[in-house]
């Protein structure tokens, strides 16, 4: 699969960045949202964005951690374009997010679980690497997974309790 990378690759800033968007998700899951967090983060380490999911509190079916963290990385760059970003996600990206990381050009996609009911990037959909698309992302996926799998996981356990 091109651009696909595992895991097992990962540098250490992969794994720094990941339990931050870690924090995030928890922070999510304690205002009753789905966990899910997100970091925006330049080449040289700065980090544009740091969010989790938001559709509860927002009433916004597309205030997922992604989006949010694309429209406040946009906003610091005064520009939609963000060339040259990684985003970092506990949480394999959906169709809508995966769309919009191809339209704001993300250089790189790491994620930490994959989604096979949801997920865009390798899991049902290649949007991120497809080739018929005007830009494709490096893909690393599995950062961290098991934890991120882990917080999801109890909070829908919790919600069936």
């Amino acid at each position: 699969m091109p651009g696909l990378m595992v895991a097992n690759r990962m540098t250490q800033s992969h794994e720094y960045y990941m339990r931050m968007a870690l924090e995030e998700a928890r922070r999510a899951g304690e205002i009753n949202e789905v966990p899910v967090g997100a970091l925006l983060v330049t080449l040289s380490g700065e980090i544009l964005a740091s969010t989790h999911n938001r559709t509860i509190a927002t009433q916004d079916p597309t205030a997922h951690a992604e989006m949010l963290a694309l429209r406040a990385g946009a906003g610091k760059l005064q520009n939609y374009r963000l060339l040259n970003t990684t985003l970092y996600v506990t949480i394999e990206p959906c169709l809508m997010c995966a769309g919009a990381l191809v339209h704001a050009r993300v250089a790189r996609l790491v994620f930490g679980a994959s989604d096979p009911r949801w997920g865009a990037a390798v899991s049902l959909y290649h949007a991120a690497t497809d080739p018929r698309l005007n830009h494709q992302m490096e893909v690393i996926a599995g950062v961290c997974a098991v934890e991120c799998r882990g917080l999801m996981q109890a909070f829908f356990r919790s919600k069936r309790t």
